[in-house]
């Protein structure tokens, strides 16, 4: 078994602060709204690559290391794993890093595909060009 990674690779692609209105009855961050934070990470890196407009299609493989706490840095970097002919699939890690420290802590990964979507609200092809 290999050593989790001590740091992310690249740079994130969306960064937000785990604030008190996120908090489940327990006190800690929220899934959904930790959930919601990835998808609008990957959502983005989608919408590039497509260059336009993009929708969720399924969110798999989601899985959670850590819990988040209020204020926290929450830092989302994605991958491109795949572009079919309409959709895309990438890996999207959340890493936090405490508000006064340095240490960054992966706290969650998921899978997360998107279709690119036309003007008519249905898939269109993803164009050609750099990219997985």
């Amino acid at each position: 078994m290999s050593a989790p990674p001590v740091a992310p690779s690249g740079e994130p692609v969306l960064r937000a602060i785990a604030m008190p209105a996120d908090t489940n009855p327990n006190g800690d961050i929220f899934g959904g709204w930790l959930l919601a934070q990835m998808d609008l990470a990957g959502g983005s890196l989608a919408s590039q690559r497509a260059k336009g407009r993009v929708a969720t299609v399924a969110v798999e493989a989601m899985t959670f290391h850590l819990p988040v706490h209020v204020g926290d840095e929450v830092s989302c970097y994605c991958e491109m794993q795949r572009v079919g002919r309409t959709s895309m699939t990438i890996k999207v890690e959340t890493w936090t890093r405490k508000r006064e420290g340095s240490e960054r802590v992966k706290v969650t990964q998921g899978v997360f595909t998107y279709v690119a979507i036309g003007l008519d609200r249905r898939p269109r092809p993803v164009e050609a060009g750099d990219g997985a």
